[in-house]
């Protein structure tokens, strides 16, 4: 995450009007380290330039001459009412970036009226960050599952009682993707931080000797449960009182797979680029989610967002809502109002397939 909110409030001096802007500004602040982690993807990255190229390869069609004066951007995502279809997508150790990392994350995402999800790896605890959020503003744990199954559980009990309302299950990360940038760097967290809501020093990744290879991969290697498949979502819903969403879908037969298994909503990713290069970008797959699940679930999108037009089109291609990992959320919202007055749409209701088309229409104009 670019996501300082220092970013946006401590340093208002220069001017920055796009998420290219926040980017840049935190390459220049963030350790080298540290900003490598945060934007890199997997191999040659491929795949992480076109998350954000997708967007280009579809038009907007605005329709006119209809009355705009009053613009509706609310939606129910899972049960529950946000101010617009953008939430927080889950980011890591976000004290990397600011001393108060998840927590302000939360307090913005409250301010902003809209849902963040909570990294399982974050470095601040479940409970500090329902505190921060406070009251009813949408909480949703992001959830790894762990070799050691009774500590997985543990962090979908803490979210329950927290108040949390959802549990996002990440379904791509047998072992982590090869980030050529981490293992040059030697990844590691800083020794003052440490995954917070784990107890022992070696799951909380706060001490290990990791040899040359990225930290992270070592952890994951040593933690995380590559054998994981579908009937542990099974298991999973059989020991959560909470909808259960699998994150990491890009395919139609899985998103028929994940209905079969009894799951509340489909997060159409590729883990930010991150884990296999090569794949496709997830707004070229979003519609063949869409239409395999044929609204039996609700369907969500991360992935290359960076303005309000990409929200646009997310939404004309089925997406429920998207989630933002990397952008500041704060430049990101700010703008989808805006495209939503100039594509004539009054509220998200009415966004719809007829709203964009592929770039080869061009041809037929």
């Amino acid at each position: 995450v670019w996501i300082s909110l220092r970013f946006c409030v401590v340093f208002p001096v220069f001017l920055r009007v796009s998420v290219d802007d926040f980017q840049e500004e935190a390459r220049r602040t963030l350790p080298k380290a540290v900003y490598d982690y945060y934007c890199s993807g997997a191999d040659e990255q491929r795949t992480l330039a076109d998350n954000v190229e997708a967007f280009n390869r579809w038009y907007l069609i605005p329709r006119v001459l209809r009355d705009v004066t009053a613009v509706d951007l609310s939606v129910t995502v899972l049960g529950q009412r946000l101010s617009m279809p953008v939430c927080v997508a889950a980011t890591a150790m976000q004290r990397m970036a600011h001393a108060d990392g998840e927590t302000a994350t939360a307090r913005a995402c409250k301010a902003a009226g809209t849902a963040m999800m909570l990294s399982s790896w974050a470095t601040s605890t479940i409970e500090e960050v329902k505190s921060a959020a406070g009251g009813e503003a949408p909480l949703w744990l992001q959830l790894y599952i762990y070799k050691d199954r009774e500590l997985t559980l543990s962090l979908v009990r803490r979210a329950e009682e927290a108040g949390y309302s959802a549990v996002f299950v990440t379904v791509d990360t047998p072992y982590l993707g090869k980030r050529l940038a981490d293992v040059r760097n030697r990844f590691k967290l800083p020794p003052h931080l440490s995954m917070s809501n784990f107890s022992t020093d070696s799951l909380a990744f706060s001490e290990g000797n990791y040899g040359n290879d990225s930290g992270l991969a070592v952890y994951v290697a040593k933690a995380i449960d590559p054998s994981i498949c579908w009937d542990d979502i099974g298991w999973l819903r059989r020991n959560t009182k909470l909808p259960v969403i699998v994150k990491g879908v890009l395919n139609g037969e899985d998103a028929v797979l994940a209905l079969k298994h009894g799951v509340s909503g489909i997060l159409v990713s590729n883990h930010g680029a991150r884990q296999l290069d090569g794949v496709p970008a997830t707004l070229d797959v979003l519609e063949e989610v869409v239409q395999a699940v044929q609204g039996r679930c609700e369907v969500f999108l991360d992935g290359g967002v960076r303005r309000g037009t990409d929200v646009l089109k997310a939404l004309s291609l089925g997406a429920a809502a998207v989630m933002v990992g990397r952008p500041v959320l704060w430049g990101l919202a700010c703008q989808v109002r805006v495209r939503l007055l100039t594509a004539r749409c009054r509220s998200v209701s009415e966004v719809s397939r007829s709203l964009v088309r592929r770039k080869d229409f061009s041809s037929r104009m």
